[in-house]
C-alpha cells in the first residue's frame, strides 16, 4: 500500500506588497483581483492548517499540483520557499507550477529553479536535449515503490486577461516516451499536472492551449491517474486509453474559505495497491469544516485503474 496526499492552488496569502515597477506589466492585473476578489478567498491560516493535517496523517508522499504564488512576485518565491522546506523535504513533495507561479516571465534562477529540488526526476528515462529549454528537467520522474510519479508543467506566461497553460511539443514528446516506458516496467503511473487535461474541462481562457495533443498522448500511451488543480473544485473524469482506464481527480484550492462559490480547501489521500492486474485506490477527500475550524473526512470512494 502506497498512500499519496494531493493538494494544489495554495495561493499563499497575503499578498506582498510590491514595488511600483513590478506593476508595469500584467502584474497590475492580479494585483486587483487579489484586492478586490481574492483577498476574501484565500486564507493564510487555512493554508496552514491543511499543513497541518497532511502531516497528521503522515501519507508516504506528497504531490502540489501548482500555484503556490498570485502574480509572481520575488517576495513571493522567497516566501513559497521556505512554506515548502517547512511543509517538509524534497524527496517527500514533489511540485508542479502553475499558471500563477509563472504569472510574468522571471529568470528561472531568480524564480521556479528555486524550487528545483522538488522537481528533480530520480528515474531518468529521457535525456535532457529531450525537455523544454524554458521548463528544464520536464517532465520528470520519481519511482516510489511501484509507483511512478510523473511531473508535468504547464506553466508559462500568457497574455493579459487569460490564465491558459501550454505542455508544448518538446514535454508532449517526452511525456509520450515516459508513459510507454514505465507501462512496460510494470508501474502505476500518476501524472502531475497544474491545468486539467481535457479540453471539456475548461473554457479556452482558462484551459490548455494544447488539450486536444495532451488527450491524444493519454489515450494512446496510457497512465493510471492524473492529478490536477487549476480549477479550484472537486472533479473527476474517467478516460478510457490504450492500457485501460484513467482517472483525472481535481482538487479544490488548499487555502479556499468557506462561504464563497467554490468549495472550501480540501486535500485527497490516496492509498494504492496493486490487485488482480489492476490499480485499485481507496481515496479519502479531507475537506475544511468551518463551523470547526479544522479539516475532517468529507467523503471516500474507490477508483480502479487500468
Amino acid at each position: 500500500m502506497f498512500s499519496l496526499a494531493h493538494l494544489s492552488d495554495v495561493h499563499l496569502a497575503p499578498l506582498p506588497r510590491p514595488d511600483l515597477s513590478a506593476l508595469l506589466s500584467k502584474r497590475a492585473i492580479g494585483f486587483l483581483s487579489w484586492h478586490l476578489r481574492r483577498k476574501k478567498i484565500h486564507s493564510a491560516t487555512i493554508a496552514r492548517q491543511i499543513v497541518a493535517d497532511i502531516k497528521a496523517e503522515a501519507p508516504d508522499h506528497i504531490a502540489c499540483t501548482g500555484d503556490l504564488l498570485h502574480i509572481a512576485l520575488r517576495q513571493e518565491f522567497t516566501r513559497a520557499t521556505q512554506w515548502l522546506e517547512d511543509f517538509g523535504p524534497a524527496d517527500q513533495i514533489s511540485f508542479v507550477p502553475g499558471n500563477h507561479d509563472a504569472y510574468v516571465r522571471v529568470a528561472w534562477a531568480e524564480g521556479l529553479g528555486r524550487w528545483s529540488a522538488y522537481m528533480t526526476s530520480d528515474l531518468n528515462l529521457v535525456s535532457p536535449d529531450a525537455m523544454p529549454a524554458d521548463r528544464p528537467g520536464f517532465p520528470y520522474v520519481r519511482q516510489r515503490r511501484n509507483v511512478a510519479l510523473i511531473g508535468v508543467s504547464t506553466g508559462v506566461p500568457a497574455a493579459l486577461h487569460r490564465a491558459s497553460g501550454t505542455v508544448g511539443k518538446v514535454q508532449m514528446a517526452a511525456l509520450a516516451k515516459v508513459l510507454e516506458l514505465l507501462h512496460a516496467r510494470g508501474f502505476c503511473r500518476i501524472v502531475m499536472i497544474h491545468h486539467p487535461p481535457l479540453a471539456s474541462q475548461c473554457v479556452p481562457r482558462r484551459g490548455l492551449d494544447d488539450a486536444p495533443q495532451l488527450e491524444d498522448v493519454l489515450r494512446r500511451h496510457g497512465a493510471e491517474f492524473v492529478l490536477h488543480g487549476h480549477n479550484h473544485t472537486h472533479m473527476h473524469e474517467e478516460l478510457q486509453t490504450r492500457t485501460g482506464l484513467a482517472h483525472i481527480v481535481g482538487v479544490p484550492s488548499a487555502s479556499a474559505a468557506p462561504g464563497g462559490h467554490k468549495p472550501p480547501a480540501a486535500w485527497y489521500c490516496y492509498k494504492i495497491k496493486r490487485q488482480s492486474g489492476s490499480w485499485h485506490a481507496g481515496v479519502t477527500v479531507r475537506s475544511y469544516d468551518g463551523s470547526h475550524n479544522r479539516f475532517r473526512p468529507e467523503r471516500e470512494f474507490s477508483l480502479i485503474a487500468g
